[in-house]
């Protein structure tokens, strides 16, 4: 698929904004390139005013002028937009959905069985182009259209292909992920001001902390507890700390929260094709 084509976002929140920022900022398409559509008349005004991209209240026209179809609404608005686009979406359009927990099948139950759909679960650090996205393409997606689609979340972070039936593991990892960072970064500053340090120090501190340290497993490539070895002398302070966090049982209930997450995915997917 050529990279010139015509993207309409239907749903202009903050993760629509986020990609079409990073669309914009990257030069994957242009201001042109670009239709949103959504129900909230000043979130459109400021878009246009501020992207200089075009806006519309109108989901079927912003659907009809577009080859690309970004759906961008909440989950328990899905069928509502899904209706009003049918008329304006064909097999010629590829349409990809950032919607929690509506599979593919759901989406073509509606728009037909020859559309083309792609899935995507992207977080919520896109906002600041540091997203992690997970896609999967429907099977009547071909290569380049998938590689298209992996362009537009490319712009706000990184992104990896995987089956339809992994992206509950995804949302429940990286899509819920960020609050479960994020209250980890509470929790270090929390400590920091028991022990005496002002809170803007603390956050600071324990915020850059994470920071740093996952961009040392991105950028060394080795293993978590390889580098976490290389921080843990014997009978210091570190092997204190990591003695208390498995007494703890911190590893276990990360990995509870992100199996009960994922769970809830899976729930909500089943209440979706049931519905459809």
């Amino acid at each position: 698929m050529e990279r010139n084509k015509t993207i309409a976002f239907i749903g202009a929140g903050n993760m629509a904004t986020a990609l079409i920022r990073g669309l914009l900022r990257t030069g994957t398409t242009q201001p042109r390139g670009i239709v949103a559509a959504d129900t909230n008349a000043d979130q459109l005004a400021r878009l246009h005013r501020d992207l200089a991209i075009e806006t519309t209240l109108d989901n079927r026209e912003a659907a009809s002028r577009a080859d690309v179809v970004v759906l961008s609404v909440k989950p328990q608005v899905m069928d509502a937009a899904l209706a009003s686009i049918a008329p304006a979406v064909d097999a010629s359009k590829l349409v990809i959905s950032i919607a929690a927990g509506v599979p593919i099948a759901a989406i073509a139950a509606r728009l037909g069985p020859d559309a083309r759909v792609v899935r995507a679960m992207p977080n919520t650090p896109a906002l600041v182009g540091a997203g992690a996205t997970a896609i999967a393409a429907g099977s009547r997606v071909g290569e380049s259209e998938l590689m298209f689609a992996r362009s537009i979340f490319d712009a706000v972070g990184i992104t990896v292909t995987v089956g339809e039936a992994l992206l509950d593991a995804v949302t429940g990892l990286s899509g819920s992920g960020p609050a479960y960072a994020f209250l980890i970064v509470e929790a270090l500053a929390d400590a920091g001001v028991e022990l005496g340090l002002p809170r803007h120090t603390a956050q600071a501190l324990a915020a850059q902390t994470l920071l740093g340290s996952a961009r040392m497993v991105q950028e060394t490539g080795l293993h978590p507890a390889e580098l976490k070895a290389q921080v843990t002398s014997p009978g210091g302070t570190t092997i204190a700390g990591l003695r208390a966090l498995e007494a703890g049982g911190l590893r276990a209930t990360l990995i509870d929260a992100v199996e009960r997450a994922a769970r809830r995915s899976r729930e909500l997917a089943t209440a979706a094709i049931d519905e459809a």
